[in-house]
């Protein structure tokens, strides 16, 4: 699976999870850390998380390394290393604060399947 097939695979299984505003983000060129972001938000803490459950069984399943998850607990902003993709589950009130998408205002939009 590609690094674009694995980000799609994380924004499908936020929506199915009801996520907000899913965003893949073509950093590469941007950023040495990362090639693609895939952003979204839940509403509440219980969603935020339901949401990151949701991409990690989907991740697990397709046999994709997940090498960790920051920021469960809390619910406000979950990381999601998958390597070269880096899944961002805001909850809502902190994705406006942050604005990932206006600091990385020049990464190319992919199209979420």
């Amino acid at each position: 699976m590609n690094l674009v097939e694995i980000a799609q695979l994380a924004a499908t299984a936020a929506e199915e999870k009801k996520a907000q505003d899913v965003t893949i983000l073509d950093i590469r060129g941007l950023s040495v850390f990362a090639d693609y972001f895939v952003i979204c938000h839940g509403n509440s803490q219980t969603q935020v998380q339901a949401i990151v459950s949701g991409i990690k069984e989907k991740v697990l399943e397709s046999n994709i390394m997940l090498r960790g998850i920051e920021g469960y607990h809390d619910a406000r902003w979950v990381l999601i290393d998958l390597g070269d993709v880096v899944v961002h589950v805001f909850h809502k009130d902190e994705r406006e604060f942050y604005g990932l998408e206006r600091l990385w205002g020049d990464a190319r939009q992919v199209r979420v399947q």
